[in-house]
C-alpha cells in the first residue's frame, strides 16, 4: 500500500467519523418519532432554555447566570448525544433517569435564581 493510497483512507475514515458525530449532535436537538425517551430529555431542555431566556429578559438572572445555566444545559445536550451514539439513537432508562437528575438540578439553580 503506498502513501496516497493510505493518506485517502485515512481523511475518508477521518471524514466518516466527522459525519456521524454531527449526525448524533443534531438528532438530539429535534423530536425523533418513536423515541419517547430521547424526546423527553430533548424537551426539558428547550423548556429550560426558554425559563433562561425569560429571566434575562425580566431582569431576574444576569447575563453571568445565564451563561453558567446554559453551558449546564449544553453539557447535558453532549451527554444524551453521546449516550445515544452508544445506542443508535436510543436512550436507556438509566441514562434517560441520570440525565432527568441532571434537568433536575438545573432546573432547580435557574427557580432560585429567578424568585
Amino acid at each position: 500500500m503506498n502513501h496516497a493510497s493510505m493518506f485517502h483512507r485515512g481523511l475518508l475514515s477521518l471524514f466518516a467519523c466527522t459525519a456521524f458525530a454531527s449526525a448524533g449532535a443534531m438528532a438530539s436537538a429535534a423530536t425523533v418519532p418513536g423515541h419517547p425517551r430521547v424526546n423527553e430529555v430533548s424537551r426539558r431542555i428547550d423548556n429550560q432554555q426558554a425559563r433562561i431566556a425569560k429571566g434575562v429578559a425580566n431582569g431576574s438572572i444576569t447575563g453571568k447566570q445565564a451563561a453558567r445555566d446554559e453551558r449546564r444545559d449544553a453539557n447535558i445536550a453532549q451527554r444524551e448525544s453521546a449516550d445515544e451514539a452508544k445506542h443508535n439513537g436510543h436512550l436507556t432508562k438509566a441514562e434517560t433517569r441520570r440525565l432527568n437528575r441532571a434537568e433536575n438540578r438545573n432546573s432547580r439553580a435557574i427557580h432560585r435564581q429567578r424568585h
